[in-house]
């Protein structure tokens, strides 16, 4: 296995863009990430709702694009990816998270590849790799589908520092999950991990090249990757490597890399380096050598994320295993989003917001729209921290029609009103 590489870098909204630019030549980019070929830039929405963490931040995105432009990428081959879950609206989220200003200001496309994109048989997009699969022809016997416009195109992931209540953490590998499963992901869960590195093998396999810028400004901590305790860290990652960063993520929140399972079943396999040992820190070593002593996602679990353990890992799972590949899956569906939207977000998430609001990051995100940005980054964020609006009842009312359209979209009913059926 090549020596893994992954540059870490502390900054600040005054230096963040010219960060950027500095911390992904350091992880050697331009070495993976071809000038001649479509770069998908694949941004991450785990809520749609902004919480600090949670998202791809705008400085992220702004700095990447900017990074990019500046070393002779064509803004005509680049473009912003959004998947779709059920339970997050992706148009929302690139609103709420001010994504999409980014994306329109810079000319790019903006893709959400359930909407208008062709999809293809996995079979048919990478052949024999198929055989070395962990768990997905377990999971889908007939296949499944994966976007055919990512077959020869580079993609660079965007996610951010934070734990996950399925995965242990969740960055570079968990960010393909949307975008290379179509629908029925969730049959997935309880094989998650080795869900992630049969991805991986995938993209390393249809992409061109693979990278991924990761945002350390906010992190989440606790049962994420949206109930969390977000933390101001002001560092941020890189590397062609997405096991090595994942592990290096990991090792900051103060984890073993090597004892998360998808971590380590993917540098068992060779797909990437997962040991710490053998990672080379480049750019800010002492920031990389830090631990934060994150308590993680299992000692505070929410009711909601004790009762997914039960139904995917635990005694519920043999008696409801089989409603979530029937069509009346969509409960869960309905259960995250009337757990999450209309009660946790609206009654707990503005308190464990407001420190963090008050830092500079908070700061510049609820200027972001005048904010004015020289080669370096962001020299006046103002002196108001960010404001959120969509709290108790409005949040409530949000939820409301958020639930609506994760039932009109559920795939159980989609497929039913494709064959003629109307759900009952």
């Amino acid at each position: 296995m090549p020596n893994a590489r992954v540059a870490i870098l502390r900054t600040r909204p005054e230096t963040v863009l010219h960060d950027y630019h500095e911390l992904m030549n350091l992880a050697g980019y331009q070495d993976v990430i071809a000038k001649d070929a479509d770069t998908a830039l694949k941004i991450n929405i785990s809520w749609h709702f902004f919480f600090p963490g949670s998202s791809t931040t705008p400085w992220q995105l702004e700095g990447v694009i900017r990074a990019m432009k500046k070393d002779g990428y064509s803004p005509d081959l680049m473009h912003a990816c959004h998947n779709r879950t059920v339970v997050i609206d992706a148009h929302l989220g690139e609103r709420e998270n001010k994504q999409l200003p980014v994306v329109e200001a810079h000319g790019l496309r903006n893709i959400h590849i359930y909407e208008t994109e062709e999809w293809i048989n996995i079979k048919e997009a990478v052949g024999d790799l198929t055989k070395k699969f962990l768990c997905l022809n377990d999971v889908y016997p007939k296949g499944f589908m994966i976007p055919r416009r990512f077959i020869g195109e580079n993609i660079i992931h965007l996610p951010t520092v934070k734990t996950h209540v399925f995965t242990t953490t969740t960055g570079a590998m968990k960010n393909a999950f949307g975008g290379l499963l179509n629908e029925h992901r969730h049959w997935t869960h309880p094989v998650i991990h080795e869900t992630l590195v049969d991805l991986l093998m995938i993209q390393q396999k249809v992409h061109r090249g693979v990278f991924a810028v990761m945002d350390g400004t906010f992190a989440g901590d606790g049962p994420g990757p949206r109930c969390m305790i977000p933390r101001v860290k002001n560092v941020i990652l890189a590397s062609s490597d997405q096991v090595a960063i994942d592990a290096v993520s990991a090792k900051l929140m103060g984890m073993d890399p090597l004892s998360i399972k998808y971590i380590r079943l993917a540098h068992d396999l060779g797909l990437g380096c997962g040991d710490p040992r053998d990672i080379e820190i480049v750019g800010d070593q002492q920031a990389g050598a830090e631990n934060w002593h994150f308590v993680g996602p299992f000692r505070r679990m929410t009711f909601a994320a004790r009762m997914q353990h039960k139904i995917y890992w635990g005694p519920w799972r043999k008696p409801l295993e089989w409603s979530l590949k029937t069509v009346l899956a969509p409960w869960a569906y309905a259960a995250s989003v009337l757990y999450h939207d209309s009660f946790w977000y609206p009654l707990k998430a503005k308190a464990l917001m407001r420190e963090v609001l008050a830092s500079p990051w908070g700061r510049l995100f609820r200027g972001w729209e005048t904010a004015v940005a020289d080669e370096s980054g962001y020299a006046n964020v103002g002196d108001d921290g960010a404001e959120i609006q969509r709290t108790g009842l409005r949040a409530l009312v949000r939820s409301i029609g958020i639930l609506g359209t994760c039932l009109m979209e559920a795939p159980e009913f989609a497929a039913r009103r494709a064959h003629g059926v109307k759900p009952r």
